[in-house]
This record gives C-alpha cells, structure tokens and sequence, in this order.
C-alpha cells in the first residue's frame, strides 16, 4: 500500500498542469511554503502556476523567491467547441458575423456541401488537472480564487496539504500533520520522501521562513525539538536565516512603531488576559503617518508577549473617518480580530456580519468607537464564558 507521501507524488507526477493556492489572507507559512512547492516542482520539470487572491500585506513576503509569479487570478476558463466533420466536403474559407444575441459562422464547401449531421460541440476541459492548497482550512478561504471556479475545484482532484486541527479534510489526498509547528515542516518532509538533492537555497529560504513566520521566529510555546532539527537542516541546505529575520522582525518603519506604541498604551484584557483588546481613533493612524495594514504584525507581537491570550481585538475607526459634516464624531468603526486554533473568530462575531477566516475576522460596526468597543467586548466576553478555554 502506497504512503501519503508516494500517493501524492503519484498524482504530480500524472499530472500535464498543476495550480498551488493559499487562503487570502497571506500568511507566511502559508506563502513561503506554497513558493517551496513551486520552485521544487519545477526542479521536477512539472508545468505549474502559483496563485492566491491579492491582499494588503502580501508585499511583506516579496524578498522570497518566485514571488513574483504569483498570480491572484485564474486565467482558466473553459473554452466552447464547435466540430465540422469535413470527410464529405472540404472548407475553403471560414468567417463569422455578429447579429444582435447570435454569433454565426459562415463556412464555405471547396466542394459538395455541407449539413447540421456534420456539426458538433463541446466544452474543452480545465488549464489545470491537480490542485495543491497549503495551509488552507477551508475551501472558502481561498476567496475569489475559489468563488470564481466553484466548479473547477469539485472537478479537480485536490491535494492538501496543512498542520491545523481547523482543517475541514476537503482534499482528495489530505496530508495533515497536527504535530508539525508548521505547513513548511510537513513540506520538507514530502520533499525529503522524494529526494532532499532537490531543496537548494531558494527553497530551503521559503521553508525556513514558514516555519520562522509560523513560531513569530521560534517564540511561540508550540515549538518542538523536531522543528528545531527542520529548522538547522534547512539552514545546513543554505537557508538565509538572516534575510529572512531581517526581512520578517527588522524592518519595521517609526511610523509602524509608533502605532504599536498607541495599541500598547491603551491595551485591556478580561477573563484572566484571555481576552486582550485595544483601540485606535482615526486621529491615531493620522498622526503616526500609518494603515490598518499595519495591524497584523502588532497581534503577532502580542500573541508571543501574552501567551495566555485566545482572542485579540484591535478596534479602531477608518484613517478617512474623522467627523460628520455635523461635527460629530464617525459611526463607523473597524473590528480586526484574532483567535487561536480551536476558537472561530467568526463564529465569535457573528452578530456583526464578519469576513475573513476561523482565525482571523474582520468587521463593520455602525456605531461610534466607544459605543462599539462596548459592544464588541460585551459580545466576546460572553461568548468565551461558554467556551472552554
């Protein structure tokens, strides 16, 4: 009986045209080791595109390898045939005309004639024949790349390929490691099944960057001895660990630090710090010259800083916001919010009519921010009484 490992290598290796995706929100374990995926498949001569819905913080990834051919749509449409059997009567020349709702072709015999008996159709199939998604819980969360080709992802066989408990089993084959820290961990390990003599710098680098963005660059308490041994092998095979940091933890702007220092001062917690919230005016993004883009990297930082943390809410109104034409302040106020593994963000914010993931939700409140934050907070608590945490 074959392995996972030979079973999937048994379906690349059968496969003309390959699609690899990742859930929209971008993260980096989920990126980087998307991008291994490529470059090592293209070592293996595969004939394989890359592509996962665009979104605010993807350029924070941009030093990996490859990045660059990402796509963040699907050029795989389906194309219309239309056959003329030709056994009876040869085409000299062929044209078309558009009348009101119809297109009609004009087909003239070189010789006798043609008849309906001689014409037939048919829908070629998909660009792609295998799909592999990398740390993706969920079919829904790929976006667009799935809204837009529901019936391309029931047709195709899928691969996935993840470390969370979260994951729904959605794929034909589901390579679902819950001990690995990390998608880049269970990635190594497919490639090193197949023959580690393929994993140069370039992949060992996107490797060793999921498993550092996955464990905020091993702080989080979930690090394993065997994702230490991952990480010195990969660096062992040319993986640029200093890149990587400097790129991921050492970069950040005044502007960035700034805002994280307004979240740091107002931070609350309730429920033993299990609930951990902040907030944010427009004023705040106004005067420290920054985005919403930049929240994300302050909830990693507080998710290493407080450990005990499950849910993290940054509430804050639009940088555009400001005031009403009354002078009153803006109704409309912005809640990002963070949960771990076996807690549903949006199961949390239901009542507010969340986008995003399990693990990452965000939403519109119509009310002013102290109202909301009430509200929001009021909301979470209760539901988290019911959890247990």
């Amino acid at each position: 009986m074959l392995t996972q490992e030979q079973q999937i290598f048994e379906q690349i290796n059968k496969a003309a045209h390959i699609l690899i995706t990742f859930k929209k929100t971008w993260g980096g374990d989920a990126v980087a080791s998307a991008l291994a995926l490529f470059l090592f498949l293209k070592k293996m001569d595969k004939h394989i595109e890359i592509a996962a819905e665009k979104f605010g913080l993807d350029k924070l990834y941009s030093f990996l390898p490859a990045y660059a051919g990402i796509k963040h749509e699907l050029d795989n449409s389906r194309k219309f045939i239309i056959s003329l059997d030709t056994t009876n009567a040869k085409a000299s020349q062929v044209r078309y005309k558009q009348e009101e709702n119809k297109l009609k072709f004009i087909i003239s015999p070189q010789d006798g004639f043609f008849s309906a008996a001689d014409i037939s159709s048919n829908a070629s199939g998909f660009k792609y024949d295998l799909i592999i998604t990398v740390g993706t819980p969920d079919l829904e969360s790929l976006g667009r790349i799935y809204d837009d080709n529901t019936e391309f992802f029931y047709q195709t066989p899928i691969i996935n390929i993840d470390h969370n408990s979260t994951n729904e089993g959605f794929g034909q084959i589901n390579f679902i490691e819950l001990t690995a820290v990390a998608t880049a961990e269970i990635v190594f390990s497919l490639f090193e099944s197949f023959g580690r003599d393929l994993v140069d710098e370039n992949i060992a680098t996107c490797l060793l960057t999921g498993i550092i963005a996955e464990t905020k660059s091993f702080k989080t308490n979930n690090v394993t001895p065997q994702a230490l041994l991952t990480a010195s092998q990969l660096m062992s095979l040319g993986a640029r660990r200093e890149e990587i940091v400097n790129y991921l933890y050492r970069s950040k702007s005044i502007n960035v630090l700034k805002l994280w220092g307004r979240i740091l001062a107002r931070l609350s917690g309730s429920l033993d710090n299990k609930l951990i919230w902040s907030t944010l005016s427009a004023a705040d993004f106004v005067k420290t010259d920054s985005t919403e883009k930049d929240l994300t990297d302050v909830i990693d930082e507080l998710i290493v800083s407080i450990p005990q943390a499950k849910a993290i809410a940054i509430i804050y109104e639009n940088k555009s916001a400001g005031q009403t034409p009354d002078g009153e302040a803006a109704r409309e106020t912005n809640l990002l919010l963070y949960t771990i593994k076996n807690i549903d963000s949006l199961a949390l914010t239901k009542e507010f009519n969340p986008i995003g993931t399990k693990g990452l939700a965000r939403a519109i409140i119509n009310l002013p921010i102290m109202e909301a934050e009430k509200t929001i907070i009021s909301a979470l608590q209760d539901k988290l009484n019911k959890l247990p945490l």
